[in-house]
């Protein structure tokens, strides 16, 4: 089962389901600009940097120098799965290190409020608290877990292609390097999951299932 502690439960090696929503359900992401930032502030939080000097002027002068560079977790957290909606988000990621959950949220965050408040020219907090993650310590929940994550845009949408979500990696049309649906994908070949021996694809698993994964996952969905 899931761990109950929602809270500084953190594992190296462990998986997480980590969400957040705006302050009193707001929106957090008003435009496709906004999803895109977001999305590349991940990519350069995991991905391997790369170090360009730009060229500035002072006093009539011009100097090239090498800007101060984002953290990254290259090494240190696996992004298996996420969905962004417009007031919330999803993740399912393995972190590699006891804290690098921790440090790469509070990056990641920062970086994206800043962007927001600038940008809609406000001040405070943008998201309702800390983040939530809980602790998965079981495939059945992992597999689970992600057909909730890619399901989730339903309310808004039939074309689950077509979201801000890791859906088409998946589906394999679309090769993320920052996202590693691999973790999830070999249940398929291997069938070492029950549930889904007489599935033969995760397509067909997240769109024709007959259970409902929120009603298998309870406490991990998003209250």
């Amino acid at each position: 089962m899931p761990s109950k502690h929602r809270y500084k439960k953190y594992v190296e090696g462990g998986y997480y389901h980590v969400y957040n929503r705006g302050v009193a359900k707001q929106e957090i992401f008003l435009n496709s600009q906004d999803f895109k930032v977001f999305l590349k502030y991940i990519k350069e939080a995991l991905t391997e940097p790369k170090i360009e000097k730009v060229e500035f002027s002072l006093r009539g002068r011009t100097f090239r120098a090498v800007p101060r560079p984002v953290k990254h977790f290259q090494e240190e957290i696996v992004l298996i799965a996420y969905c962004l909606m417009p007031n919330h988000f999803h993740f399912l990621l393995k972190q590699n290190k006891k804290d690098s959950m921790i440090s790469f949220m509070r990056s990641l965050i920062t970086r994206y409020v800043n962007y927001f408040n600038k940008k809609y020219d406000r001040v405070g907090p943008l998201l309702q608290g800390r983040y939530k993650a809980i602790l998965i310590t079981q495939d059945n929940y992992l597999l689970h877990l992600t057909r909730y994550i890619h399901l989730n845009p339903t309310e808004f949408t039939k074309n689950l292609i077509k979201t801000y979500s890791s859906y088409a990696d998946y589906l394999g049309l679309r090769r993320t390097t920052w996202i590693k649906p691999g973790t999830i994908l070999k249940f398929f070949d291997s069938k070492a999951i029950p549930e889904i021996i007489k599935i033969n694809t995760y397509k067909d698993f997240v769109e024709n299932y007959r259970k409902d994964s929120k009603q298998v996952l309870g406490e991990l969905a998003l209250e």
